[in-house]
């Protein structure tokens, strides 16, 4: 009964990222490029989530500031931690936007929760007024974070309900992102 139990986690992660292959391609290719274009000009990219999102932005500007699969030089980018004294974290996480964010930089959203894509509201008013562009890495059955966002921004959502499926697939959509910026600023690996 367990054994199978687990053999369906793994079945149910690999449908979905078979499924969402295909949909999620243009907008990550969309996001690599706003990626390639804001650090080759000088931008930044400041990375952030709530939660346990927080460990994937962690994760993501770690291979941005390290390396993914070949060695480069540091690309700029940060984890916001989303802490400051006496502030919630979506206060935090919109004042250090405020305070770090500078027009050119790019603001990169880890939101795995389907139900909490609301409480981005003034993280992303603050990245917009700090003329900031921003990728959202979202997972939801429905678009409500599309309504935040301009329309120079890309959004990568994957449409499922469960957090634990789409937070496996953030994890792959940002080893995507890394190796379409190694590939363009490095050329192919051997």
């Amino acid at each position: 009964m367990l054994e199978q139990r687990i053999q369906t986690q793994f079945f149910e992660s690999a449908d979905l990222l078979y499924q969402v292959a295909e949909n999620l391609s243009r907008p990550l290719a969309d996001a690599a490029q706003m990626l390639i274009e804001g650090i080759t000009s000088g931008g930044r990219v400041l990375c952030c989530g709530q939660g346990l999102s927080a460990l994937d932005a962690s994760y993501m500007a770690a291979l941005l500031v390290g390396r993914f699969e070949q060695d480069r030089p540091g690309l700029a980018a940060w984890a916001l931690d989303g802490q400051a004294h006496g502030c919630s974290a979506e206060t935090a996480l919109t004042r250090q936007v405020q305070t770090h964010g500078h027009p050119g930089d790019l603001l990169l959203i880890f939101e795995a929760q389907p139900d909490q894509q609301a409480r981005w509201a003034p993280v992303l008013e603050a990245a917009h007024a700090q003329e900031m562009s921003v990728i959202a890495l979202t997972g939801s059955p429905t678009d409500e974070m599309r309504a935040l966002l301009q329309d120079t921004d890309v959004q990568i959502r994957v449409p499922h309900s469960r957090a634990a499926r789409v937070s496996e697939a953030q994890r792959l959509l940002a080893h995507c992102l890394c190796d379409a910026l190694d590939l363009q600023l490095l050329g192919a690996s051997e």
